[in-house]
């Protein structure tokens, strides 16, 4: 089963981590769960969002754009390229 970790720590909670968790529980996908986590050790980048068990990590996420990450990367498949954290998906190119 897939699952959503979306940091709610500090530092993402002041850039909007509260909205995006808010946002991916507002819009369910079956067989998806969606969890609040702790420090995902990547401050400064968030909100963070981290998709396992694929290991996608999504920085900077915004709560206009997890409607993107379920249609595209959940539902379709395909991961969103241009929300990829860099540091650990640097080989991906946009």
């Amino acid at each position: 089963m897939k699952s959503i970790r979306v940091c709610q720590n500090r530092t993402c909670k002041k850039q909007g981590a509260v909205q995006v968790l808010a946002a991916f529980k507002e819009n369910p996908v079956p067989e998806v769960t969606v969890i609040s986590s702790s420090c995902l050790g990547q401050c400064g980048n968030g909100p963070m969002v981290l998709i396992l068990p694929e290991m996608v990590w999504y920085s900077n996420v915004r709560p206009s754009e997890v409607k993107k990450v379920i249609e595209q990367h959940l539902l379709g498949g395909c991961i969103v390229e241009q929300m990829l954290y860099r540091r650990f998906h640097s080989q991906v190119k946009s």
